[in-house]
């Protein structure tokens, strides 16, 4: 009787240190998987718009749609998210142009997020460049470039209607807030692929 007991609580040691000792490499194993997955992991345009004030600065992963690159250089891509009101600017930053494979495709981009404010400061120079003829234009016409309007919810089809749009939302901003400006991400590029 006494041998069984021996060999039991051998057997049972045995079992437990094979047990433990594949705990630890799949402990390892899991953890290693997990950082892998975190850092090749991209958000979703909706996500990134939900939490981009905590995100400004830092860098991100992001993937879409792409809807439109910029037809001045090709140096501006829109990814879109859930729908066309959830889409952020991409700026070629680092990696310069993009592929004009791009469109239609879903686009994963790593770079850093990017705040750009609009406030009252912002709308005077613009008011002072229409005045001067010196400001920049984007898109096909004075209206600007219809993706990126409609990227930041913008309706108005002239410069002046656009900057009365603009002061008319951030009143609606201050008085809901407190805060006198409107903010519109985007980011600058460090790296992009193309999904398949």
């Amino acid at each position: 009787m006494k041998k069984k007991n021996v060999v039991c609580v051998l057997v049972l040691l045995s079992v437990l240190m094979i047990g433990t000792s594949c705990g630890n490499t799949n402990k390892k194993s899991t953890e290693e998987t997990t950082t892998a997955a975190v850092q090749s992991a991209a958000l979703e345009v909706d996500d990134l718009l939900a939490t981009a004030d905590d995100k400004v600065d830092k860098e991100i992963t992001v993937e879409g749609v792409c809807t439109h690159i910029c037809k001045h250089g090709g140096r501006k891509i829109f990814l879109m998210g859930s729908d066309d009101t959830q889409t952020i600017r991409i700026e070629g930053g680092k990696v310069g142009k993009f592929d004009a494979q791009c469109v239609n495709s879903i686009v994963k981009v790593t770079g850093e997020l990017k705040e750009q404010r609009i406030d009252e400061a912002y709308l005077q120079n613009w008011e002072s460049q229409l005045k001067a003829e010196t400001a920049e234009d984007h898109g096909d016409g004075e209206a600007g470039c219809d993706t990126e309007k409609k990227a930041r919810g913008e309706t108005a089809n002239t410069p002046q209607s656009r900057i009365a749009d603009f002061r008319a939302k951030i009143e609606k901003r201050k008085e809901a807030t407190g805060k006198d400006y409107l903010s519109f991400y985007y980011v600058e590029a460090t790296s992009y692929e193309i999904q398949e």
